[in-house]
């Protein structure tokens, strides 16, 4: 059977309205006034004066204030990596770039592992004025969110640690 334009259109007009009536009458909610209605659930229990949290410990999913930064710059004319610690307030620099870290953050170890830390790159190129490349988070585990656009450098956050797991970079 063969159907012309109008007797299809008029049919999916058909499926379409008794189709948005049904959808209708699914969001609407029942109308149910009752006193034993509402009574009917339970009132949450109270909480419980003897269980308090611990000051020290964030509660779940709160990243923690660390004063060290460990970058790995990655030169892609030489393709040499150099790990860089870098503590929160103060800079360094990876060959043309100053990197400066304004905070570090780390996620509880009974979390999902993640570092993040906020970074300022400025390439400082002689004879050029000095140019901001990048301002902003950077992710240890997603390092494609947030990344750095250079020709000649790129930039990662490996991890945000104490000052007592920091070792000193190697000597050369």
């Amino acid at each position: 059977m063969r159907m012309n334009h109008r007797g299809y259109w008029g049919a999916i007009l058909v499926f379409a309205l008794c189709f948005s009536h049904i959808a209708a009458a699914q969001d609407e909610m029942p109308k149910d006034d009752s006193a034993a209605a509402k009574r009917a659930k339970p009132a949450p229990p109270p909480p419980s004066p003897a269980v308090e949290q611990d000051a020290d410990i964030p509660p779940a999913g709160a990243m923690t204030d660390m004063p060290v930064a460990i970058l790995q710059g990655l030169d892609k004319i030489t393709a040499r990596v150099r790990r860089i610690p870098i503590k929160v307030g103060q800079s360094a620099a990876f060959g043309t770039l100053s990197i400066l870290v304004d905070a570090c953050r780390k996620a509880p170890p009974e979390d999902q592992p993640e570092s993040a830390a906020f970074l300022k790159v400025t390439d400082k190129k002689p004879g050029v004025a000095p140019k901001v490349v990048f301002s902003g988070w950077m992710f240890a585990s997603s390092p494609a969110l947030s990344a750095m656009d250079h020709p000649v450098y790129d930039i990662g956050v490996i991890d945000c640690a104490s000052e007592t797991a920091v070792s000193p970079p190697p000597a050369h």
